[in-house]
C-alpha cells in the first residue's frame, strides 16, 4: 500500500509523463532528503523508473518527457505552496496544465515561436485566467489575446538545475510597446 505522498508522485507522473527529478522533489514540498527517500522507495517498489539516465522519472523507463509539460510545471512550481497537492491537472489543448487557486482556475499555455495563432483555440470562461508562457517576452506583442485575464511568463534555462521563471502583466507588455 502506497503512502499519500507516494500516491501523489504516481498520479503526477501518470498525468504529465516523465518529469525531472528536481520538479518532483519541489512538488512534494518536503525536505529534500525526505522527498528523495519517497522517490527511492517508489523506484525500489518498481512504481517509477529512471528515464534518460535518471534526470527524469516516469512510470516506466520508456516514458518520454514532454517539454511543454515540463515548462508548464516549472511555472506551476511558483504557485505550489498555495495549492493542494492534487489541485492541478492536465488541461485541454492548447493549454498544458490547469490549477485551482482559491475560486479561480488558471490555465498554463506554453507557446513556441510561430504558434501565436493557437490562442484562438482557447475557450475563456468566468473565473478563468491564463498564464501564457513564451520563449521571449517580445513575442507577446504579436499575440491576439483571449477575452480573459492573462499574465505572461518566460522560463529561462541558464544551465542551472532550475530555470528562472519571470512573470509579466499585460500592463508590462503594453508599457513596453510604447
Amino acid at each position: 500500500m502506497l503512502l499519500q505522498d507516494e500516491k501523489y508522485v504516481v498520479k503526477w507522473l501518470s498525468q504529465y509523463g516523465a518529469l525531472p527529478k528536481r520538479q518532483l522533489i519541489r512538488m512534494l514540498q518536503k525536505p529534500k532528503n525526505t522527498a528523495e527517500k519517497i522517490l527511492k522507495n517508489l523506484k525500489r517498489e518498481a512504481m517509477i523508473a529512471d528515464v534518460c539516465g535518471g534526470y527524469y522519472l516516469g512510470l516506466d523507463a520508456l516514458c518520454r518527457p514532454d517539454q511543454r509539460n515540463i515548462i508548464a510545471v516549472w511555472v506551476l512550481l511558483k504557485y505550489i505552496q498555495m495549492l493542494d497537492p492534487m489541485a492541478h491537472y492536465p488541461a485541454v489543448y492548447p493549454s498544458q496544465l490547469f490549477f485551482l487557486k482559491g475560486n479561480t482556475g488558471y490555465e498554463i499555455v506554453v507557446l513556441y515561436d510561430g504558434e501565436e495563432n493557437l490562442l484562438r483555440l482557447l475557450q475563456p470562461s468566468d473565473d478563468l485566467k491564463y498564464i501564457i508562457v513564451l520563449p521571449v517576452i517580445s513575442m507577446a506583442e504579436r499575440l491576439k489575446l483571449p477575452n480573459a485575464p492573462c499574465i505572461f511568463a518566460t522560463v529561462d534555462y541558464r544551465g542551472d538545475d532550475e530555470p528562472e521563471v519571470t512573470f509579466y502583466s499585460q500592463e508590462d507588455i503594453n508599457h513596453a510597446k510604447k
